[in-house]
């Protein structure tokens, strides 16, 4: 007889699987999400710096699909202002700051990508906004020159032609663009001032920020450690203040383990401004298809949920056999029980690494293109990797008998530079595969035919 899944189990499920650290000290939020799901607000917040979202960063939104899914809201906290700061989380060395005009592109791209994933059509259950609506002072607004506006007062008069840089026209231009206004509704607008935000600080002691990991390792390193990215922890403390102040509550902020610190201090700054301090779950870091560093796009070993199908499922079937079970446990929905019955196949050699595998790729391209993408992904795969066919859509290239190899492919966009064209040369990974000779040198000169250049490009070279 099958067991009868329960809210409570989900919910176990929801706080376990893929957790590193769960902070509720006294079972608040437990409590609350079992007996009132629907009162429940959850932030979540990004820094625009990059805007692409891949799996690493999908672990975290698909478990907040599950908690949307018993009836949480969940704020999406777009970061614009902090992220001209930078989180320094990770980062040996001081991140330069992003132009105004890159964070907005890059927010548009992360709240469009998110939707894949998380319900954003239900404002019951999701939100956004800018952690500027509450940073930005009135005095920080600069229109363009010679922009005109208009105001009508209650009283239905109309005063146009004010200069938008005036002390009025600045005001209008800040009720005009605060979220919490127009967007959250609220009727008494937050701003951290100086004041408010020295308030904090005195609060605050300097070996409570330094307690940090890799602020320890700079410091001990004798590396510069700016006072900009110290005061990064307490800003994102304050924007757990602020979502606290705007939407009732702010039951639980959720992110990665590397971002345990910074959550812990909202918790410190909600706390002394008298408000329910939040929950904290940390998720387990995903490893990229490296199998070592952490998925970033930085160190291109990441699988972007935009990617497409085919590329996508080739990224997956390339992952050492070693991520297996942890890409199950955080990219899919299989359960647990299942999962640690594959990982005892695995071990026991009751199980074929390469078959779990391509469950695996095939499980992850339906979550993000569905089950007929999937199947065609895994279908194109064993075509080209299995069965040693070539792909029909391969790349046609015309080129001279005195051209270099090198040049061609970096010409057509098939490598990324000469230094990825010499790492796949040294790995024996590009090979004619009509004459099935490898390539062996960057001076090598085209020779017509098709070619394989490292598991998943391809190309047909004609010579003139």
């Amino acid at each position: 007889m099958s067991k009868i899944i329960t809210n409570k189990d989900k919910i176990n499920e929801i706080l376990t699987r893929g957790v590193g650290e769960f902070i509720d000290p006294d079972n608040s939020f437990r409590k609350k999400l079992e007996n009132n799901p629907e009162k429940i607000v959850i932030k979540f917040g990004v820094d625009p710096t990059r805007p692409d979202i891949h799996l690493g960063h999908a672990v975290v939104f698909r478990k907040l699909r599950q908690l949307q899914d018993i009836g949480c809201k969940v704020i999406f906290l777009i970061g614009d202002y902090t992220g001209q700061i930078g989180d320094p989380t990770g980062k040996s060395k001081v991140r330069p700051e992003l132009e105004q005009a890159e964070i907005e592109n890059n927010m548009k791209t992360f709240t469009d990508q998110v939707g894949k994933i998380l319900n954003t059509k239900d404002k019951n259950l999701f939100s956004w906004i800018r952690n500027s609506d509450w940073f930005t002072a009135i005095t920080d607004i600069i229109a363009p020159v010679g922009q005109k506006l208009e105001w009508t007062s209650p009283s239905k008069i109309k005063i146009s032609n004010i200069n938008a840089n005036s002390s009025f026209g600045k005001l209008l231009l800040f009720e005009k663009t605060r979220m919490q206004i127009n967007e959250a509704k609220k009727k008494e607008l937050l701003v951290i001032t100086l004041r408010s935000f020295l308030w904090s600080l005195k609060h605050i002691t300097h070996s409570r920020l330094i307690e940090r990991d890799m602020f320890k390792n700079r410091i001990k390193n004798g590396e510069e450690l700016y006072l900009h990215e110290m005061m990064y922890p307490v800003l994102q403390g304050i924007d757990s203040f602020a979502i606290s102040h705007i939407y009732g509550s702010c039951d639980i902020e959720v992110g990665g383990t590397d971002q345990t610190f910074n959550m812990l201090m909202g918790r410190d700054i909600m706390k002394m401004n008298k408000k329910e301090p939040q929950a904290v779950l940390a998720f387990k870091l995903l490893e990229g298809i490296d199998g070592k560093e952490k998925m970033s796009k930085s160190l291109d070993n990441y699988v972007g949920i935009t990617d497409e199908p085919n590329d996508m499922y080739g990224k997956i079937m390339s992952i050492p056999d070693s991520s297996i079970i942890n890409y199950f446990e955080l990219c899919t929905f299989t359960p647990l029980v299942e999962v640690e019955k594959i990982s005892k196949g695995i071990k026991d050699n009751s199980l074929h690494p390469k078959e779990i595998k391509m469950n695996l790729a095939k499980q992850i391209v339906s979550i993000y293109h569905g089950d007929k993408k999937a199947k065609e992904a895994q279908e194109n795969w064993e075509k080209t990797f299995s069965k040693k066919e070539i792909p029909k859509d391969v790349l046609d290239i015309k080129a001279k008998k005195e051209d270099l190899l090198v040049d061609i492919l970096l010409k057509n966009k098939i490598i990324e530079s000469k230094a990825d064209f010499r790492r796949l040369v040294d790995a024996g990974a590009i090979t004619n595969m009509d004459t099935e000779i490898k390539v062996v040198s960057n001076t090598d000169r085209v020779v017509e035919g098709t070619y394989r250049i490292g598991k998943k490009r391809f190309c047909r070279i004609n010579i003139k």
